[in-house]
């Protein structure tokens, strides 16, 4: 089972709002998931990306690979250093 920390679409139509969440890499966009570990707000100037240091490290630990979004989004806000590049 290979786990990716990707973003789930929520809010209206026209209205995206992003959740940062950790899910096996075969389920849906927004289905099942195993943890959320932060938030991306695209509509708001400048966007706002809000994420749980500890949690983020824990499952990047664990083995759990971000998505190519993700991990611009981690680096562009000052995550932690993000290894799998």
């Amino acid at each position: 089972m290979a786990v990716r920390i990707r973003l789930t679409r929520m809010g209206r139509k026209k209205k995206p709002y992003y959740r940062i969440v950790v899910s096996n890499s075969e389920a849906k966009r927004d289905g099942k998931f195993l943890d959320v570990v932060g938030t991306y707000d695209p509509m708001q100037k400048p966007a706002v990306v809000n994420f749980d240091a500890a949690k983020l490290n824990h499952w990047l630990g664990q083995g759990a690979e971000p998505t190519v979004t993700v991990r611009s989004l981690l680096k562009k806000h000052g995550a932690a250093p993000v290894e799998n590049a």
